[in-house]
């Protein structure tokens, strides 16, 4: 353990001299120089100060994301400009080793070249301007998705029947009501037949959900319900509980919060939604993924539920329609999703890229996709973790409309 510490002290050394060389091959102002010292001391104590005395039965909280964030808007641009210095470093190496052999007179290292530290601070820029845009701006910058999905085994009564899908609501990061009051807005402006929430409601305690009852009791459906699973957070797995007892007691919290805020929550069980004459079957499964917890049970949650019914599955990790769902024998029309978060970073211009980290780890990570006539609908998320931001995958509010027929796309 020791020894990581020595390593991780080291690096952050290495960094901290390199990004000091930046600021002064740019410039010769006392002051500016001053400036950047004096806050980069401050803001590395503050984030030292911070994880030493954290609390850590609280679980992650808004404080804690704050201070993630900040080490990541701090470190990151500075280990791009160290990355650029220590290649100019071993250019100056050689180029030394050159000039001796030629017998040239002057320094064996040639001075840093000020272009290469004006380079450097602009690739740098970038990492520390996207990551300030996603802790302030884009965490917060919610999404309405629409898509029209086509079936034609869809009931009768059901064309044009539309669902507003929301997941991953993690309410113990929230730090601004007013934004998630509009969100809930947006949500109710869709005027959905159907609510459905796929999981992780909080981070860690049933506590964090407290302050914003009121606020997702406000979420409206016209007419055929609302209705949650649980997701991976919600089982309190990452957290060192003083005895069992007072995780199950949690847990249990944790499942009571549905019924507080009008939703029904469903646990590797299922129900038949009714519209005219006709029915179709939601179907809700405990947490089931490839890399989390496995309590989902499909078969228990299908009980009752026929081959040639239409079906719609929420199931929190998308892993599990990949690894089971997409195959069954069953047939599950749609599943809904997400888990995911679309890693709060990527690249989405649609109809050109849609990139991100975590796409080397899910298949199915943000969107639609499609096998044999059985979709999965991964929504990108409400809420936001580990990283108190978002860059270039938003929160997302998803609208699914579904049609009787063919498929047209």
């Amino acid at each position: 353990m020791m020894f990581r510490w020595i390593i991780l002290i080291l690096i952050i050394v290495l960094i901290e001299i390199y990004s000091f060389q930046v600021i002064k091959t740019i410039t010769k102002s006392r002051w500016i120089i001053g400036a950047y010292l004096i806050i980069s001391f401050v803001v590395l104590a503050y984030i030292l100060f911070f994880f030493l005395t954290y609390n850590r039965g609280e679980g992650q909280n808004k404080d804690s994301l704050f201070a993630i964030g900040l080490l990541l808007i701090t470190v990151l641009p500075k280990i791009v400009l160290t990355i650029i210095l220590f290649g100019e470093d071993i250019f100056r190496f050689f180029a030394g080793i050159i000039s001796s052999f030629s017998n040239k007179e002057g320094d064996f290292l040639p001075e840093r070249r000020k272009f290469v530290s004006h380079i450097a601070l602009g690739l740098a820029a970038i990492p520390f301007s996207s990551l300030l845009y996603g802790m302030t701006i884009g965490k917060y910058n919610f999404k309405v998705i629409k898509r029209t999905l086509f079936f034609p085994d869809l009931p009768e009564d059901f064309d044009g029947t539309t669902i507003t899908h929301i997941s991953d609501i993690h309410s113990g990061s929230f730090d601004n009501h007013e934004k998630i009051e509009y969100a809930i807005d947006l949500i109710n402006e869709q005027k959905s037949d159907l609510v459905l929430f796929t999981g992780d409601i909080v981070n860690t305690h049933a506590k964090e959900m407290d302050p914003w009852i009121d606020t997702f009791k406000r979420i409206e459906s016209s007419g055929l319900g609302k209705y949650s699973v649980l997701g991976n957070h919600d089982y309190g797995e990452y957290f060192k509980w003083n005895s069992e007892e007072e995780k199950e007691e949690n847990f249990q919290a944790i499942k009571g919060i549905h019924e507080k805020i009008g939703f029904k929550l469903l646990l590797n069980e299922n129900v038949k939604i009714k519209k005219g004459t006709s029915e179709l079957s939601l179907i809700g499964v405990e947490n089931w993924g490839k890399h989390f917890k496995k309590v989902g049970d499909l078969k228990t949650a299908s009980e009752g539920v026929m081959k040639e019914d239409f079906k719609i599955l929420m199931s929190h990790d998308p892993s599990h329609w990949d690894s089971e769902v997409q195959h069954h024998e069953n047939h599950y029309h749609l599943t809904l999703s997400g888990h995911t978060h679309g890693f709060q970073f990527g690249i989405e211009i649609p109809g050109w890229i849609k990139w991100s980290p975590v796409q080397y780890v899910y298949k199915q990570w943000a969107g639609l996709y499609e096998n044999l006539g059985r979709y999965v609908y991964v929504n990108r998320g409400f809420g936001f973790h580990a990283y108190p931001g978002r860059v270039g995958i938003m929160p997302e509010i998803t609208v699914i409309e579904l049609k009787k027929g063919e498929n047209v796309a």
